[in-house]
Order: C-alpha cells, then structure tokens, then sequence
C-alpha cells in the first residue's frame, strides 16, 4: 500500500504553518497503523513554487521549509524500523527557470550549460517554433530574449525541459539520482 504525503501540508512539527519532515517522522505510527507500506514523498527540494515544488531548483539538498538532510536520514531510519519504504518524486524532465543550470544557459547562449536545455530559433513568422502547447495552456515555447530562441516547457514556462540527448546531462543526473538512491529511498 503507497500512502502518498504532500508534505507542506501533511504535519507541521514547529508551528510555522508548514509542514516538514519532523511531522511526517511523528507519524510514522499512525501510517503503519493505517497498514501503509511505501510512503510518497512529494517534492521535497528547494523549489520557487510555481508549481507545488515539481520546479526544482536544486536537486541536491532538502527544501528549509521542510527540515534538513539530517531531518531527512532520521525520517529514513525511523520509517525503516517500522518496515516502511519511502520514495520520492523527483522531477527529472525539467527543472525550474530558477535552477543555476538554466540561469547560466541563458546569460551565456554559446556556453556549456545552453544544450541542457532544448532551444529552438524562432520559426519563419518569428514566432514559435511549432504549435505545440504545453500541458498548463498556451504555447510550449517561451522567447529567451536575451538570444532571440525559444525554450521548450511542456508544463509551465517556468519548468524549461532538460535536453536527455546531452551526453554532459546524462551522467551528472545519473550522479544526483544514486545520491539519493544511496541514502535508502525505493
């Protein structure tokens, strides 16, 4: 049985209105009680909150709304004990318009971050470069004025897709998931 949590929502441990890890541990009980087997973590990572976290902005710590690394393996740990697994949804389709690697493909067009990240020149009426919509309304492609091409988001325009075809992006994503993976999430 998967029990998904939201955690901003789900139990807030320090009375700030938010909920974080420390309240998900103190009802690691009350969920295996519930006969729970996996709890599914929403986004948990830093994110500017376009779109309920699913905008990351860096894959590589916990958000400080919802606690710390530390908060993180001591909710592992407990849920282990109680034969519970966890995972987390981790967005790797795009990342937020605010992530370091898309902030440095756009000031810099002909630097190394620009192909992590799908772009387009504008089609022949100077507009998009197809008609593709993206999933949240509107056109899949935004103008990057900064060097005159559109970036592909298939959600919102502040989630520009990552380009999977990169070889660069490959590894350096395959790094951060068993980052995770090693810390004993499913």
């Amino acid at each position: 049985v998967v029990y998904q949590i939201y955690p901003q929502s789900f139990c807030d441990s320090n009375g700030d209105g938010i909920g974080d890890l420390p309240g998900i541990t103190g009802k690691l009980d009350f969920l295996a009680e519930l006969g729970a087997d996996v709890l599914w973590l929403s986004p948990i990572f830093p994110s500017p909150g376009h779109d309920n976290g699913y905008d990351v902005s860096d894959y590589e710590v916990i958000a400080p709304q919802y606690g710390t690394m530390a908060d993180f393996r001591h909710l592992l740990t407990e849920a282990h004990a109680r034969k519970l697994r966890i995972i987390i949804d981790l967005v790797v389709n795009h990342t937020s318009c605010e992530h370091p690697w898309f902030q440095s493909a756009c000031k810099d067009p002909g630097g190394p971050m620009r192909d992590w990240y799908i772009w387009r020149d504008p089609g022949p009426d100077g507009g998009p470069p197809n008609n593709w919509g993206a999933l949240f309304g509107g056109p899949a492609w935004t103008l990057d004025e900064n060097s005159g091409q559109y970036y592909l988001h298939l959600f919102s325009l502040h989630q520009p897709d990552l380009n999977w075809k990169n070889p660069r992006l490959r590894p350096e994503m395959y790094a951060m998931l068993r980052r995770w993976r090693q810390t004993g999430i499913v």
